[in-house]
């Protein structure tokens, strides 16, 4: 199946570049979200980057409204999903509320329809227990920022049909992504291996080892990481490093997966990293 209409479930970060990228690749997008003034602040975003594409000379400005043109704004699940070939859901990661809204675009989407996830580390095998088409439901989980980052991680879950995984494999790659398959697993393999070392970042700070600050450098410069952990962690979202670090502590029962005591204080006290202005760095507003 050639996917030529796409409707994104929740127009934050991750939504919306998604729905951009999509629309660049030609898709028609509905682009979903329960409040009006979440989806003005996705558009919004989609608009300021392709602005820096026009601004860069990547984009010229016809190209720009052609892209804008293809994105629709919708806050009725039921109309966003009537015609749509996939749906791709960015909402948060929590397995409640996906399998909810999973449930839903079941009865609402047309039966030919694909039900994707871009959950970070949540079974896909249970979240398309909730529909009566778990061979439709697979896992597509883009990198943040979506506009920039190359990688898919296209994840199967028990039921997952061949023809749903290939079409969605051609998707990403029609996305200008590189789409690499991954089993079932908590954490897949992005998280699986990035969320232990992040956590072990932040017990090098607990038990007083190195400062942030000390800790990024020996990774950035000896490591020749881009980014170090904790600056990471920050940019990620504390509160989401928790999340994950908690299905994997979970979903293995090994105790090297359990979260640092001082992750667990940080979002306690709301310092959850760059978006509340403070997590294991300070950020102006």
């Amino acid at each position: 199946m050639k996917i030529q209409h796409v409707t994104v479930i929740g127009a934050g970060q991750m939504g919306s570049g998604i729905a951009q990228v999509a629309a660049e690749a030609g898709c028609q997008v509905n682009l979903y979200d329960l409040q009006e003034g979440f989806l003005e602040k996705g558009v919004g975003r989609i608009e300021k980057n392709l602005a820096r594409q026009v601004e860069k000379g990547r984009l010229d400005e016809k190209e720009k409204l052609s892209i804008l043109d293809r994105i629709h704004k919708f806050a009725s699940l039921e109309k966003a999903v009537e015609e749509t070939d996939i749906v791709i859901e960015a909402v948060v990661e929590n397995m409640g509320v996906k399998t909810e809204l999973f449930r839903q675009l079941d009865e609402a989407c047309p039966s030919r329809t694909i039900l994707a996830s871009n959950t970070s580390s949540l079974p896909i095998t249970e979240i398309a227990a909730s529909t009566n088409r778990p061979e439709k439901v697979i896992g597509m989980h883009f990198m943040n920022p979506v506009p920039v980052m190359k990688l898919v991680e296209v994840i199967r879950g028990l039921a997952t049909s061949d023809e749903v995984y290939h079409t969605v494999e051609s998707l990403a790659k029609e996305l200008g992504k590189t789409p690499v398959e991954v089993k079932d697993f908590p954490g897949f393999i992005s998280n699986r291996v990035l969320m232990p070392m992040i956590n072990e970042a932040i017990y090098a700070v607990y038990e007083g080892v190195a400062e942030p600050e000390a800790i990024d450098q020996v990774m950035k410069l000896g490591m020749n990481h881009p980014m170090g952990p904790l600056t990471l962690a920050d940019f990620i979202g504390l509160d989401t490093c928790l999340y994950i670090m908690e299905t994997l502590h979970e979903g293995f029962g090994d105790s090297k997966y359990r979260p640092c005591p001082l992750l667990r204080k940080y979002v306690k006290a709301g310092w959850t990293g760059r978006k509340a202005g403070r997590g294991f760095y300070i950020y102006e507003s």
